[in-house]
């Protein structure tokens, strides 16, 4: 009797055992699905230039969303010389939760040597 339920304990800690390492099986797979915020970073930055033609120059947003993440992105579009007179444009980004691109529109357009409008209070 008492090797019956030796075997049954062993049996139920075997199942728990195998619960517990199926579900950390599962946590590992999502989290290697789940790109790091550089890939995010890289993948958003190549999947622009593929789509436009025109290279990144920098990030200057990025934050994760519920439904993946966004992304302001800084890129030439057009060269001129002086350099500080080069066209840049700013795009928002937005890609899914696992860093593909799945939208982004032009939000900004601007020289390079130009700061933003200083806006103030009531004005």
């Amino acid at each position: 009797m008492s090797n019956t339920r030796n075997t049954q304990e062993s049996q139920s800690s075997q199942k728990s055992q195998d619960s517990q390492n199926s579900s950390k099986s599962h946590d590992k797979q999502t989290a290697q699905k789940r790109p790091s915020p550089m890939d995010v970073l890289r993948q958003a930055r190549g999947q622009l230039a593929e789509l436009t033609g025109m290279e990144a120059e920098s990030v200057s947003s990025f934050e994760q969303t519920e439904e993946g993440w966004a992304l302001e992105v800084e890129v030439l579009e057009l060269e001129r010389v002086p350099d500080t007179m080069s066209l840049m444009a700013s795009y928002q980004v937005e890609l899914d939760t696992e860093g593909q691109l799945t939208g982004y529109r032009r939000v900004r357009r601007y020289e390079r040597g130009r700061s933003d409008a200083r806006r103030s209070g009531g004005r």
